[in-house]
């Protein structure tokens, strides 16, 4: 299995990009083409646990405002193979507070890459 084969890694990263400019414009109809249209796809928050592409949709309809602004201070972007990805970032909203993470899990699925789990966190907060 080759990690980080530079075709792999670019298109992977190019999604991300994708994605994280959807997130800022909140494209809701971006966003939930980037998400696997499964049950078994989940996202936790920082207050929520959403299971299932319905539920993290539905999520998004009713969050006032998108997600809060925030720029990235730390990316780890790693393929295993011509199908499989991690993302990490490290955030910081621009309101301030604590720094944020985000990790998600990217698969191709019918030629495209997906989300297919995600998690995001503030360090310090609890639950």
């Amino acid at each position: 299995m080759m990690i980080d084969d530079p075709v792999v890694l670019a298109e992977v990263e190019g999604a991300f990009d994708r994605y994280e400019a959807a997130l800022e414009a909140n494209d809701l109809k971006v966003l939930d083409d980037f998400f696997w249209r499964s049950e078994r796809a989940l996202r936790y928050g920082v207050g929520e646990a959403l299971y299932g592409f319905d539920a993290i949709a539905g999520f998004r309809k009713v969050r006032p405002g998108g997600s809060p602004p925030r720029r990235i201070l730390r990316r780890a972007i790693t393929t295993f193979g011509p199908d499989f990805a991690t993302a990490n970032i490290e955030f910081q909203r621009l309101s301030g507070g604590p720094v944020g993470r985000q990790s998600q899990v990217w698969v191709r699925l019918d030629g495209a890459w997906r989300v297919v789990a995600g998690h995001i966190s503030l360090q310090g907060a609890s639950s």
